[in-house]
């Protein structure tokens, strides 16, 4: 039983040991995946969200039922759940009401709302109209509280609240190493956050964009911690048998 004892402290100690390094070895390699800030974060005070394939679109017209698709005017709910909109497809195309095909993507949201009521225009005076792209999300993954896609309605969003919206930080979240993606074409930009970094606090809190995904890594002793809470509780039933043997 003595030996018994003897080699599972041993265990202990050399799995200790090991995750002791693979979380030298994970901190050098973070360490050296640092990028310096892409020009494609910073804040950009002209920018403005463009009509893409894929998008849902809801069209609201004051008064105007029949040339509206999920009016937010109307007293039904007009969300992307109810399946009220309109899809742009792969050509970049929706189908308007009274208007027919219609060319969408790659236009701001003022300018396809302007190009509607100069042509509502033609049936309606000075018709009041709203567009609305249900499904603009970013994304939040790892060591936050509430994980997952955030639909937003504003144009400018910022990181700090994204991770208000997600509940904050669990409490393995390693914040020198948050990490925000960005998709421009067939190109992903990737930029490393340290928010322990007070110096650059505020700087650091960089306006979000649609389709953004930010990380949140677990800092490297959860893994040691997820493994001791197995081992110790059979450790200590190994313990308990030897005394109990040992009394008698």
């Amino acid at each position: 039983m003595k030996n018994l004892l003897f080699m599972l402290s041993a265990i202990l100690v050399l799995s200790s040991c090991t995750t002791q390094n693979l979380m030298g070895e994970k901190r050098s390699v973070l360490k050296a995946q640092i990028e310096q800030f892409d020009s494609i974060f910073n804040y950009d005070s002209a920018y403005e969200y463009v009509i893409r394939k894929d998008d849902k679109i809801s069209i609201s017209v004051w008064g105007q039922d029949e040339l509206s698709v999920g009016s937010s005017y109307g007293i039904y709910n007009s969300n992307e759940v109810y399946g009220k909109w309109l899809m742009v497809d792969a050509h970049g195309q929706i189908e308007i009401p009274k208007l027919g095909t219609f060319k969408a993507s790659d236009l701001t949201l003022i300018e396809l709302k302007d190009t509607l009521k100069l042509r509502f225009g033609e049936w309606v005076v000075n018709p009041i109209v709203d567009v609305k792209v249900l499904n603009r999300n970013l994304t939040i993954l790892g060591e936050v509280r509430n994980p997952g896609l955030y639909t937003i309605d504003k144009e400018y969003n910022t990181l700090f609240e994204l991770l208000a919206l997600s509940g904050g930080f669990e409490k393995y979240a390693n914040l020198k190493y948050i990490k925000v993606f960005r998709q421009l074409g067939p190109d992903v930009h990737v930029v490393t956050i340290n928010l322990k970094d007070y110096g650059h606090y505020f700087a650091q809190n960089i306006h979000l964009r649609p389709s953004d995904i930010v990380v949140v890594p677990s800092r490297g002793y959860k893994e040691f911690d997820s493994r001791i809470s197995t081992i110790i509780p059979f450790a200590s039933a190994v313990t308990s048998a030897a005394i109990f043997v040992s009394a008698f």
